[in-house]
Parts: C-alpha cells; sequence; structure tokens
C-alpha cells in the first residue's frame, strides 16, 4: 500500500480541465494531471436523469495533500458539487511512486 491516489474529477469542457489541471500542478497538490476527452456522463441531479458530455481528469496526488486538492478543486469548479473522488493506489512502479511523492508540496 502507497500514500498515492489517483483522484477523479470531470469538467464542463477542455477549458476548464485544463485550468483547473495547471492550478493543481502549479499549486503543489497534484504531481500530474491526465485530462481523457469526449467523457460522456449519464447521471442523477436535482431528481432528473441527465447526459453530458464531460473531460475527465485523473489526478496524482497524496493522501496528505487530498484535503488541499479538494479545496482547490471546489473554489475553481464550475459545477455546484464537483466530482472529487480519491481512489488508493495499492501497488506501483517504485520509481513513478517515489518521483510523485517527491513532486507533490508538503
Amino acid at each position: 500500500m502507497t500514500d498515492a491516489l489517483i483522484v477523479f474529477c470531470t469538467c464542463s469542457n477542455r477549458d476548464e480541465a485544463l485550468k483547473l489541471a495547471h492550478a493543481l500542478v502549479s499549486g503543489g497538490v497534484a504531481a500530474c494531471v491526465n485530462l481523457l476527452p469526449a467523457v460522456e456522463s449519464v447521471y442523477r441531479w436535482q431528481g432528473e436523469i441527465e447526459t453530458a458530455q464531460e473531460v475527465l481528469l485523473l489526478i496524482k496526488t497524496t493522501r496528505a495533500q487530498f484535503g488541499a486538492l479538494r479545496d482547490l478543486i471546489v473554489k475553481l469548479h464550475s459545477y455546484d458539487t464537483p466530482e472529487v473522488i480519491g481512489v488508493p493506489v495499492v501497488v506501483g512502479l517504485d520509481k513513478y511512486l517515489s518521483w510523485l511523492g517527491a513532486t507533490i508540496a508538503t
């Protein structure tokens, strides 16, 4: 088990996703953010079933930085209730995990 997390966050469009990705990395709360364009999401919102084209962010961070990362996403995101879900990284390439830990602000 490691301290690393992958955080999922969807954005309404590429511009918002890119802005958020840069803010997270430059703010030191993420080591890397991948943007996966053209994600189609189906979800329930305010009692209705919605469908939307979104951009999915895969954010690499640490458990220690999750709170700061979450707060920055909530501050900058256009959604009232953005998706911010952290999934633990159970195993990974030691060299990559070391880089990730060294890259994140403490």
